[in-house]
């Protein structure tokens, strides 16, 4: 009894140890930023894709640094960040979807495509080049993109957000 007691009080001696030793904060948010990581750097998106949309970059270079915001305690920097995240957006394309029995579309997919580079400054090993996120979502055949494009944009940045942030900070 005596054994299994001292053993129990070993483990939680080591796993506490090991724990103290570790030099990342965890969040509520799922992030894990190292301590000694301060600052980020959000370049502005770049815009590749052949299709023309000519706000999305804006919007997600935006939406991006409106997430370290909330979500970090990161001091966003002009150059030179901790933590630097490049973004190229590489596709825009729509694409039927659906097809009903006389082969027309009845619904389309609207998919965005980026292209991100990570840079850790600190910590060269979380560092990624060249990572592809895409999102999408889908539309009624019978509405045109232009009148259906703007609520399909905010719902693909969200989601697009969301996953490079998570791959940038979270570890995913």
């Amino acid at each position: 009894m005596k054994n299994k007691s001292l053993a129990f009080i070993i483990v939680t001696i080591l796993a506490v140890s090991l724990a103290a030793g570790c030099r990342v904060t965890y969040s509520f948010t799922g992030t894990s930023i190292q301590e000694d990581v301060n600052t980020v750097t959000i370049d502005y998106f770049e815009y590749k894709a052949l299709r023309v949309n000519p706000s999305l970059a804006n919007d997600m270079t935006e939406a991006m640094r409106d997430k370290f915001k909330k979500l970090t305690r990161l001091e966003e920097v002009e150059e030179n960040g901790d933590l630097e995240i490049y973004c190229e957006i590489t596709g825009y394309d729509t694409k039927p979807m659906a097809v009903t029995s006389d082969e027309v579309a009845a619904q389309n997919r609207l998919t965005v495509t980026v292209k991100v580079n990570f840079t850790n400054r600190k910590h060269s090993e979380d560092d990624f080049e060249n990572k592809s996120f895409s999102a999408y979502a889908d539309y009624d055949s019978e509405q045109s993109l232009d009148a259906v494009e703007s609520a399909l944009c905010e719902e693909i940045i969200e989601k697009l957000i969301e996953d490079i942030f998570n791959g940038c900070v979270a570890n995913w």
